[in-house]
């Protein structure tokens, strides 16, 4: 052992000042004269980021994607199904203190909702879920049995629609996409204040409203509901303004 290091190291521990949003932590080192070593922690997001899929995960990296520090950003699926099975496995395991859902979606009049414009929702309500079809449909509500009876620890009956944490349009969520205008036509008949459309929103709203975890939904306008020409879509554009928008929500969630 060298002769100035009497018996054993001698360990030396000194606080280093982190930066802003980072904690102090210790740094540690063997010898007065060595460098030293500076562990930072950076606090772990209170915001869940979900993005349908990795065709709209790749578009928001195009834009310059999200900061780590201001939410964990995760695949929450496409279509109904997944999305409410992963949302509630991520809620479940990460406890975020708020969900927000980014993507695309179809608006039902685009001389109000132009295309290439993001939209903030303040509800969301659930088409095709219940019994018959076209303009025989019967909902959940008509039916007279709720998705969800309520519960003193969750919320109270669901049928069609959640409101969410923001103000704005209403959102209708459909298993799947309208693909004329005849029935898109037929889904504002039964939901005539609907502003636009997508396959996610409704059930990633139920797996946090029974989680009682609060979600924003923010939508680019990718596309006029019913066209189903790709070349007539405008994915980046749209992908664009909606990160734009959930940047300025993620800064003041973390405040």
């Amino acid at each position: 052992m060298p002769p100035n290091i009497p018996n054993a190291l001698s360990v030396h521990k000194a606080f280093t000042k982190a930066g802003p949003n980072q904690l102090l932590f210790p740094s540690f080192y063997a010898f007065p004269d060595s460098p030293r070593l500076t562990i930072v922690i950076t606090p772990k997001p209170h915001t869940l980021l979900l993005v349908p899929t990795n065709l709209e995960l790749a578009r928001l990296a195009d834009h310059g994607g999200f900061p780590p520090e201001l939410a964990r950003v995760e695949i929450c699926g496409f279509g109904p199904i997944a999305a409410a099975a992963r949302t509630a496995a991520l809620v479940t395991a990460l406890r975020p203190r708020h969900v927000v859902l980014i993507g695309i979606a179809g608006a039902y009049d685009t001389s109000a909702y132009e295309i290439g414009s993001a939209l903030s929702f303040g509800s969301v309500a659930v088409d095709g879920i219940g019994a018959g079809e076209g303009d025989a449909f019967l909902g959940p509500r008509k039916l007279g049995f709720p998705q969800w009876p309520g519960s003193p620890e969750t919320t109270g009956a669901v049928h069609e629609e959640l409101e969410l944490a923001a103000a704005g349009p209403l959102l209708l969520t459909t298993p799947s996409a309208s693909g004329s205008a005849k029935e898109a036509a037929r889904r504002t008949s039964r939901f005539p204040s609907a502003a636009a459309e997508d396959m996610e929103g409704f059930a990633v709203a139920m797996a946090c409203s029974l989680a009682n975890t609060p979600l924003r939904i923010v939508r680019g306008i990718s596309n006029e509901v019913g066209v189903r020409n790709p070349a007539e879509w405008r994915i980046p554009a749209a992908l664009g303004e909606a990160r734009r928008v959930v940047m300025s929500l993620l800064l003041e969630l973390a405040k």
